[in-house]
Formats: structure tokens, sequence, C-alpha cells
């Protein structure tokens, strides 16, 4: 089992000015500790249920940028990315020049985009479901065909591109790490087994087994192999967890076919203890 850290919240005891140095720290305490991955949301303002909105969020390519600058190793990518923030021409540029400054560690996840409040706070297009997933399956291509060799256009319904040159081109071949997060299983589990290396499942109260078991359906409908598709979770921790209580939790994602665990925290003010309960679950599973 990989252990990945998901840096969701930056309200740290540190303050909002010392966030830099804090994050440096942080990221290079994490690498330091064993922890292969580290991802941070794309979102604009705080959500709810980890802190409230007006709490410190940074814009999350120019911090993976700051991140790879200070890691050597950890894998880095959002978790996940909205859709509906970026033209995905930009969006697979942005991925292909953090992957090629970072020595080939920067993925794409991505996912159909949820926030309305905090489209309609900062004036972002919210389309409706339908829509938002038709752009989802729209840039997965043209990302895709962007770190392929083509160079043709693509015409779409949504977008179309007279030239799809991508100059440098990715470190990572055939492309880089593709996840897609989410669970719901008509149409987020289809664009997995149709395009993406891996999954993300968030995990709560209970194992997420039924959507894995819808995944491989969608695996049998469209000829891909099912083993072929990483299967990520997603725990939240607090200040009274352990690293028992996170070792265990992981065991049980271990015995169901999950290979890393992205752990992100809620209430810990010091980042440093974050980075020590992973390292002691890590220890111990």
């Amino acid at each position: 089992m990989e252990f990945g850290i998901h840096i969701a919240d930056f309200t740290w005891k540190s303050g909002p000015a010392q966030l830099g140095p804090a994050l440096a720290r942080h990221v290079r305490n994490a690498e330091a500790a064993g922890i292969e991955r580290i991802t941070v949301m794309d979102h604009f303002w705080q959500l709810p249920g980890i802190g409230p909105v007006e709490h410190e969020m940074l814009e999350a390519y120019a911090t993976l940028g700051f991140i790879a600058a200070h890691t050597e190793k950890a894998l880095l990518h959002t978790l996940v990315t909205g859709v509906i923030y970026r033209h995905p021409s930009l969006l697979a540029k942005q991925i292909t020049t953090l992957d090629v400054l970072s020595g080939g560690r920067v993925g794409l996840g991505i996912g159909a985009a949820w926030n309305e409040q905090e489209c309609a706070g900062l004036g972002f297009a919210f389309p409706p479901v339908r829509e938002r997933f038709e752009q989802l399956e729209e840039t997965l291509q043209i990302c895709l065909q962007m770190w392929s060799d083509s160079e043709e256009a693509y015409d779409g319904a949504i977008w179309q591109l007279e030239r799809t040159l991508n100059s440098p081109q990715s470190i990572t071949r055939p492309h880089p790490y593709l996840m897609i997060g989410g669970g719901g299983e008509k149409k987020t589990l289809r664009l997995v087994a149709q395009y993406a290396d891996a999954c993300n499942l968030g995990v709560r109260d209970e194992l997420p087994t039924h959507k894995l078991d819808v995944l491989r359906g969608h695996c049998d409908a469209v000829g891909r192999d099912y083993d072929d598709i990483e299967k990520t979770a997603m725990i939240p921790v607090g200040p009274d967890s352990t690293p028992e209580q996170v070792a265990a939790l992981v065991e049980q994602l271990a015995g169901v076919g999950f290979t890393a665990t992205y752990v992100f925290s809620v209430g810990i003010d010091e980042p440093e203890r974050v980075v020590d309960l992973i390292a002691g679950a890590k220890a111990l599973a």
C-alpha cells in the first residue's frame, strides 16, 4: 500500500503570512517520512466540513509547482481538478509543464466538479450535470490526444482545436498519470473504465466494495482489464486519530484491492502531526 498526503487545509498555527515556508517544510517532511504521493484540492474557497469558506485556500497548479520545487520523488497531482475551471488544452499544457519541470512526477486528477456555491461567488459558469460530464469526457480525450504523437485537429461537440501541438511533450509516457475522482456509478466509473489509470473513492463508514463491482462491470462493457486500473482511496483523520486506527482501515482497503490511500486532515493545525500520523500508520501497515 502506498500512502499519499492530501493537503486539504492550509489553516495552520504558523499563519497565512508563513504559508510558503510552512508548506515547503511540510512536503519535505512528508517525503522524508516515506510518503509517496502529495496532492492538493482544486478549489478556491475552503470546503464545508473542513472549515469555514473564508479559511485559506491556495490555487492548485501554482501550489503544485511550488511543491514540485521542494520535493524530489513524490507523485504530485490534484485530488481532483474541477473540469469547468480551465480550458482542456490549457489544462493539458499545465500538467505537461509540471511533469517536465518535476522530472516526470506530475499527473492529472480530474472530476466533473460540484461546488456551485464557489462558482457563483467567483463567477465561474456551473453548467448542468449532463454538460459537465460532456466537458469531462472531451477534456479527457483532448488531454490524451495532446499527450500522444498526434497533432491532428480535435472536433468535439463543445471544443474544437485546429492543431493539438504539445511541445515539450510530457516526460511520463505514454502520458502522465491520469486519475478520475468520484464514485458516480453511471457516468464517473464508466469514464474511469474507458480512459483512466486510476479511480479515487472516498471512504467513511464502510468500504466502497460495491463501487468496485460497478467499475468491474464497466470494464467488462468496454473491454478493459479491471486489474489495469489502480484503485485508490481517500480517508479523513482528525486530532483524535491514531496510527493504529489508520493502519487497520488501510489493511481492510488493501484486502479488497486498493493499492494507495490518500490521507487528509480535519481540525489539525500543525502539519507535522499529520505526517507523523501517516508515518506511524505506514510503519504498522
